[in-house]
């Protein structure tokens, strides 16, 4: 069973010169067939203009779902996505994660029923984040390991997710220690699975929040596969000023309740909870 429709759920707050490299990078993708769903979490006609200028390139199909800004609201934005959206299958990531040419194509070759895909990432630094071109991204060069040492990228073992062998990948991809969690940057699955288990928790806020959904789509009984050695994304570099310790401490709390109580159903989530 492969997906009929899929759609790239890409969230965004203020970000357009990020955003632009990231669509340049599905304007390049091997698989065509697919929609680009903007989840825009209150950003400004900065970004809006942007998207029209893909738009009206033609090589994109997009979506620009956008609600006003009262703060971070990601959990709202994705869930509004996900209830506006007719494609069976969707792939979440960020609008600072430039695709490899093959994302597409690898999520699709994969995607099984009752299961997610636990893609991976590469964390660039800002001069290497800075120094991307359209040019440099559509050359594939920056998917290059020594590409990004030459920019200043550290050379390390977090390289190898780009290694040439295919092989090599999958190996990796069995013999890491890293669980196969729901990654926000790079992880995909179906529509109807998405809404069994009420979408994204509206109660989370920046940190786990994506790891929450995931462990409800294992509570339900969704397995997962590791993938984040088949495709990457790299992410570009962006201060995180919306990270504050007591928002980790509450999002940890309810990630534990999820653990303890065995749940799936965010209660805050695509549908309301019905006042008594």
């Amino acid at each position: 069973m492969s997906p009929n429709s899929i759609g790239v759920v890409i969230t965004t707050y203020n970000s357009p010169l990020w955003l632009g490299k990231v669509l340049t990078g599905y304007e390049c993708q091997s698989f065509k067939s697919f929609r680009v769903i903007i989840a825009d979490d209150g950003s400004t006609d900065e970004t809006k203009e942007l998207i029209d200028t893909f738009k009206a390139r033609g090589i994109l199909t997009i979506d620009h779902v956008w609600h006003e800004d009262d703060g971070f609201r990601k959990c709202q934005i994705l869930n509004k996505a996900i209830r506006e959206t007719e494609c069976d299958y969707l792939i979440f990531t960020d609008g600072d994660c430039i695709p490899e040419p093959d994302f597409i194509q690898t999520h699709h070759d994969l995607a099984r029923p009752g299961y997610f895909l636990s893609g991976g990432y590469i964390k660039l630094t800002m001069p290497v984040s800075e120094a991307i071109t359209d040019n440099d991204i559509r050359s594939g060069d920056i998917f290059k390991p020594q590409w990004l040492v030459a920019h200043g990228q550290p050379k390390n073992h977090k390289l190898w997710k780009l290694s040439s062998s295919r092989g090599f990948r999958r190996f990796m991809n069995r013999i890491t220690p890293a669980a196969a969690s729901w990654n926000g940057m790079n992880s995909s699955t179906w529509t109807k699975d998405l809404i069994a288990v009420n979408g994204f928790n509206e109660d989370m806020q920046y940190g786990g929040l994506d790891r929450e959904l995931g462990e409800r789509l294992w509570n339900y009984g969704h397995k997962s596969m590791q993938i984040r050695y088949s495709t990457v994304c790299l992410h570009l570099d962006h201060a995180r000023g919306y990270s504050k310790p007591e928002i980790w401490a509450k999002n940890r709390a309810i990630r534990k309740a999820v653990k303890d109580n065995k749940t799936f159903w965010a209660e805050n989530g695509i549908k309301k909870k019905q006042p008594a």
